[in-house]
């Protein structure tokens, strides 16, 4: 290490700094102030605690209802193959079968995931409340909520008309 004041710059900071000033003749911001980024925030303590212990549980609870939606979205899809290789070209047969088969179905453990998110997420996620409706407010300009899976559901994404699922 030597002791002495600011020495002449390398050739590697000669070339960066040359680089910098061409890079800067055709920038839009030369001369301007730079906007100031606002630090008008400050951790808290019961964040910094809770990020400790994990996802929290509503984080978990909607990772379990994504795969519990897509384990019922594959065991679907094998049986709507199934029953349209049963069936083949009958599209009559086909769609009262499937139909049958879509209002039988049990959704009741991804539905009981569902019904317990939409009762705790506002409390365990910290929603905050619009003051003048007296609702939570919207998540990305959605409700929270999460809409039951039922028949409907499912021939939304299995439709008894195969052609227009194909």
């Amino acid at each position: 290490m030597r002791e002495s004041g600011v020495g002449d710059p390398v050739a590697v900071e000669r070339i960066d700094a040359q680089q910098l000033a061409e890079d800067l003749e055709d920038s839009p911001l030369r001369g301007k102030p730079l906007r100031r980024r606002l630090r008008n925030f400050r951790p808290a303590v019961e964040n910094y605690l809770a990020s400790l212990s994990g996802p929290r549980p509503y984080m978990q609870r909607l990772n379990e209802i994504e795969q519990a939606t897509e384990r019922h979205e594959q065991r679907l899809a094998e049986a709507w193959d199934a029953l349209a290789a049963q069936c083949g070209g009958d599209h009559d047969t086909f769609a009262r079968r499937w139909r049958r088969l879509a209002e039988r179905w049990r959704l009741d453990d991804a539905n009981d995931l569902i019904e317990r998110h939409n009762r705790f997420f506002p409390v365990e996620s910290r929603l905050p409340m619009d003051p003048r409706t007296g609702d939570f407010v919207l998540l990305d300009g959605r409700p929270y909520e999460r809409r039951p899976l039922d028949t409907d559901w499912i021939l939304e994404r299995f439709p008894v008309e195969r052609r227009s699922a194909a």
